[in-house]
């Protein structure tokens, strides 16, 4: 089998992806700088041979000795905390970090996959989004260090694909969830199961009538793995299209927790997406991908897994 180098290795994806190449007989180099990734994350694979973790910023050059077939690249702070704290660290993982990522594919004649996102849509103006809606996007925003970064990414991945005939591939992931989540890291699943286990009132911004669509982590590396084994270019929704408010989530959270937290209210955060729901048609039909895990299903072993960090005390940095 190939030798795949992920990068963003010990981030909540990125762990995942390293799992399931691992799995069907890959070697795996995971790089990652331990920006927002964890170690034990990946503290499982410390004795597998055919496992090798880099601790390096992807900002500078990759250096990877021996043959690369593939590389994905899942390196970025994607919180919306981290949007206030690390900017100017998102604009350059999406930029001088992709750029490096491409080299490193070029040099090494590899398929290389991006990791870009629903962000890139902005606050839509057509719901559910297809792959041909351009967004809106407002670039001097608080979450614009995020979305242009993915945007430009985008852009440098398809120009080095026409210049240099470099096999790339594009996932635009929508809201993902799953264990190896960090419980502080502002996203609207880990905020409301830990104030949920907590007793503290759950906090909705706005009416709470804006909508999501929630994936299951394995329905995403599904996508993953079928996207990047095939010939596809164009950027490719991977993504769950059962839309809910977040109000509806909530309370979902509160049944599943058997808490009993109160909803409060506070104002919308600027530029918050109102409207998030992929259109997937291109993953049925190029790779013969949907998702096929059930929200309530993922939701059970997503909070069970937070419910484990809560009680062994494991802070979420």
């Amino acid at each position: 089998m190939g030798r795949v180098v992920i990068l963003g290795g010990s981030g909540f994806i990125g762990s995942h992806l390293c799992d399931r190449y691992l799995a069907t007989g890959h070697e795996v180099v995971a790089v990652d700088n331990l920006c927002t990734g964890h170690k034990r994350n990946i503290a499982h694979l410390s004795d597998n041979k055919q496992f090798q973790f880099i601790e390096q910023d992807i900002v500078e050059p990759l250096k990877i000795d021996g043959p690369v077939d593939l590389v994905l690249n899942f390196a970025s702070p994607a919180s919306p905390k981290d949007f206030t704290i690390l900017p100017i660290e998102i604009l350059m993982v999406g930029s001088r970090g992709q750029h490096n990522a491409l080299d490193l594919a070029r040099e090494k004649d590899a398929t290389i996959l991006f990791a870009s996102t629903s962000e890139v849509y902005g606050n839509p103006q057509v719901n559910p989004q297809p792959e041909s809606y351009l967004g809106n996007v407002n670039p001097i925003g608080i979450r614009g260090v995020y979305d242009e970064s993915k945007r430009f990414g985008e852009s440098i991945t398809m120009a080095y694909h026409r210049k240099y005939g470099l096999r790339t591939r594009i996932v635009r992931i929508f809201n993902t969830y799953g264990p190896r989540m960090q419980l502080g890291d502002g996203r609207v699943l880990p905020n409301f199961v830990s104030q949920a286990f907590r007793g503290e009132p759950i906090t909705v911004y706005g009416d709470g009538m804006q909508t999501r669509s929630f994936q299951y982590v394995s329905d995403l590396v599904d996508g993953v793995e079928k996207l990047a084994a095939s010939d596809c270019t164009d950027p490719v929704n991977i993504g769950n299209p059962d839309e809910i408010t977040i109000l509806q989530f909530a309370q979902e959270i509160i049944q599943l927790t058997n808490s009993k937290s109160e909803i409060v209210f506070k104002d919308l955060p600027p530029g918050d997406p109102l409207v998030r729901q992929p259109v997937i048609s291109r993953a049925k039909e190029r790779l013969g991908w949907e998702p096929k895990v059930p929200r309530l299903e993922g939701l059970k072993t997503a909070v069970d897994y937070f419910k484990m960090l809560l009680e062994t005390s494991v802070e979420a940095q």
